[in-house]
């Protein structure tokens, strides 16, 4: 068995279209764990970790995939996740469960908007990161630029360990700043390094850059710092040391260059994850939902979190990483949200869609379970006590389509096709429309929702009529509100009584319930009957009948009646005390406004720029590089649909454009 010492759980995360998926398919190759190169769109079998049809179609990533590879005497276990912000919700259950990341920058367009929000969940689960900077062979590329992006837009202590040799179509190779040595990458697929010395026309350049280096470094090492004022020369050994300890505590970046598509850099940067990402054992103490402490002891009582789930014909496959204990086949563990017994199967460890059967999995693995009915965030635990690991964040849909069978015979299929699909993605909801009957279905954007009915038709060979897409509004309230409510029912035989006051105020989380009962004014066990029915009025606002958002609610008081009240009772004086409230406290509409970034050539900037006015967008600058223009603005999602069409039209179709989420704003 493998020391876990020797164990890499990492996540490889950008914005998309940095080069992920090829930097894996490099990676597996030079791991052995592939023995051929495959390309995301060079025709032939496609990327190893793009698996499905719709991502060889499309050229993208759209769910994350698992595979691992050893590297020397370190096994990686290594989750390729998708750049396209309307898969977010990948990356994010990716973090929640991995101990360190890689995170991929193009070398000319740097930090992008999904970067942004790469770094952001990186930091939601303390996860220490490297950055590679790749495509340093296109033209426009520049590292330093980048490294500035990153230390200026993500807020990272972001520093180069390498130097590059060329640039652009003459990028040849790196130089190491802990080694000072010059690396080349030879043989027909860059499988060979060479280490040869630094040429002489960067040796000034390289020395300054090490420099800069140390010095940075000296502030995480007092050894460091002597050696440093006295002159003496520093052993790489306490160079890579220092490094290790400032990533893992979350205070240094490290970054590395090269060009996975030109085979470049690749097994430097497998070096850098051998050397400066953390094990399972150096990673934080977990935490439960009820602050418990989870330690990596194979010896210990299992802690599991089931993280991602796929449903295929054989039944659901659930990916499971083991924090605590050990797990083997034909063992019984307890699901600690439903409370009930289940029995382990079959174990697998996955590499893309295949799969390798597995004897035993300890603290720190990652490994498939076949078979287990559980719902994506559930925890397995050995025995008492049981615990539950805390949920991992879920945004909210902001797009809507209306969908219905184009034939009778389509409607089962298609109500399993959804059920499914619901099960295995948080983002996907699935809901009736009150009015029509029609079946809803609301997602992260168009490009998500699209992905879902072409595999609704090539899976379950469903046709159904789409309508136009509607955006996912919200409602909330503008000022303080009281309610006093009394629910009464009398019907011959034991009758209902409930009272309830308190208020409700704005906040800026989505809802919070705060009990200010005192002297038994309403017994303990009716408190949560009355917050489930505060949390069922928020379903739906009183203006258009859209989700209530951005609520306290404040229960400071009432009565009851000690035969006649109930937990009914109390739910339905709570629904109907706060449906009062919220029409008199001032409610308006929400509604969801997107950051788009649009990479357009000089020519068509005024005619961009112009257009997203148009849109009720609010420009938020712009940067120019070589020949192209960087536009940032916030732009309502209304006007944003059929936007790539208009943005090829506008630009002849060299301009690109991405969007993701930023707020509720009034509307």
């Amino acid at each position: 068995m493998i020391p876990r010492t020797r164990i890499r759980n990492i996540g490889i995360s950008a914005h998309i279209d940095s080069g992920k998926t090829t930097l894996s398919e490099r990676i597996l190759f030079y791991t052995g764990r592939i023995h051929a190169i495959e390309e995301v769109r060079g025709g032939g079998k496609g990327a190893t970790m793009d698996f499905m049809p719709e991502e060889k179609l499309h050229g993208i990533t759209i769910t994350s995939a698992a595979t691992t590879c050893q590297w020397h005497d370190t096994q990686i276990n290594l989750i390729d996740t998708p750049g396209h912000v309307d898969f977010t919700i990948e990356v994010e259950r990716a973090l929640r469960v991995l101990d360190g990341a890689v995170m991929v920058l193009c070398a000319v367009a740097g930090v992008q908007s999904q970067s942004i929000t790469v770094d952001r969940q990186m930091k939601r689960y303390r996860v220490p990161r490297l950055a590679f900077i790749n495509k340093m062979d296109r033209t426009g590329a520049d590292p330093f630029r980048v490294v500035q992006g990153i230390r200026d837009r993500l807020q990272l202590n972001a520093v180069l360990l390498q130097y590059p040799i060329g640039s652009e179509d003459q990028f040849q190779g790196v130089i190491d700043l802990v080694e000072m040595t010059a690396d080349y990458f030879e043989g027909e697929n860059g499988e060979n390094l060479v280490k040869k010395a630094i040429p002489e026309p960067l040796r000034d350049e390289a020395q300054q850059a090490r420099d800069k280096l140390l010095d940075t470094l000296s502030l995480f090492s007092e050894p460091m710092t002597e050696m440093l004022l006295t002159g003496e020369e520093i052993p790489k050994e306490l160079i890579w040391q220092t490094i290790r300890q400032a990533t893992l505590s979350l205070e240094f970046t490290p970054v590395m260059l090269g060009s996975a598509f030109k085979n470049k850099g690749v097994q430097n940067l497998l070096d850098a994850v051998v050397l400066y990402l953390p094990s399972p054992v150096d990673r934080e103490v977990v935490k439960t939902a009820e602050s418990v402490s989870v330690y990596p002891n194979p010896d210990a009582s299992l802690v599991a979190l089931a993280f991602k789930l796929t449903v295929e014909s054989f039944g659901q496959l659930t990916y499971t990483r083991i924090y605590s204990g050990t797990l083997k086949p034909g063992d019984t563990v307890y699901n600690s949200r439903t409370e009930q017994r289940v029995q382990i199967g079959r174990l697998v460890r996955m590499h893309a869609n295949k799969r390798e059967d597995v004897k035993v999995a300890v603290a720190g693995d990652i490994v498939a379970l076949l078979g287990v009915d559980c719902a994506s965030g559930d925890t397995f635990c050995s025995g008492e006590p049981l615990v539950s690991l805390e949920k991992m964040f879920v945004p909210e849909p902001v797009i809507t389509l209306a969908i219905t069978p184009k034939k009778q015979e389509d409607s089962d299929r298609l109500s399993k096709a959804l059920n499914r699909f619901q099960r295995e993605d948080p983002t996907f909801r699935l809901s009736i429309d009150p009015e029509s009957g029609a079946t809803l279905i609301s997602g992260m954007g168009e490009l998500h929702l699209e992905i879902y009915l072409e595999r609704i038709q090539r899976e379950y060979n469903a046709e159904v009529f789409v309508g136009t897409p509607a955006v996912a509004y919200r409602e909330t309230i503008g000022q303080q509100a009281t309610f006093d409510y009394r629910f009464k029912k009398q019907s011959g035989g034991p009758g209902q009584y409930a009272h309830i006051t308190g208020w409700i105020e704005p906040t800026n989380k989505p809802f919070v319930f705060e009990n200010r009962v005192v002297g038994g004014a309403i017994p303990k066990e009716y408190i949560p009957a009355c917050e489930k029915g505060f949390r069922e009025a928020m379903q739906s606002g009183k203006l258009q009948g859209y989700p209530v958002t951005g609520v306290k609610v404040v229960l400071d008081g009432g009565s009851y009646h000690p035969i006649d009240s109930s937990e009914l009772a109390f739910r339905s004086a709570s629904h109907q005390a706060i449906e009062g409230a919220i029409a008199k406290a001032k409610p308006y509409i929400l509604e969801p406004i997107m950051l788009v970034e649009v990479e357009t050539p000089n020519e068509f900037m005024g005619r961009v720029q112009g257009d997203l006015s148009s849109r009720r967008g609010l420009l938020l600058g712009s940067e120019t590089m070589q020949g192209y223009t960087v536009i940032r603005s916030e732009v309502p999602l209304a006007r944003m649909f059929g936007y790539s069409t208009e943005l090829r039209s506008l630009t002849s179709g060299m301009a690109t454009f991405s969007m993701e989420f930023a707020c509720y704003r009034q509307s």
